[in-house]
């Protein structure tokens, strides 16, 4: 299996809302963003590379789909 961030369901790479990924950055999905210390500060998904891998990884089509 090859398990690295970019084939992953929970891969983002935030090209959809308007923005330009940089490099082989992405956003990973799985959790929650992640809130700020100051309260008028909106909560930031984790950055990730594309290259990059977890214990969370997901294909992004499993079998049954």
């Amino acid at each position: 299996m090859n398990a690295k961030c970019e084939t992953c369901r929970f891969f983002d790479e935030h090209k959809g809302n308007g923005a330009v990924a940089q490099n082989d950055a992405g956003l990973c999905r799985f959790n929650p963003p992640v809130s700020q210390p100051a309260p008028e500060s909106k909560g930031l998904w984790p950055i990730v590379g594309a290259q990059d891998w977890c214990g969370h990884y997901t294909p992004e089509m499993t079998a049954a789909e």
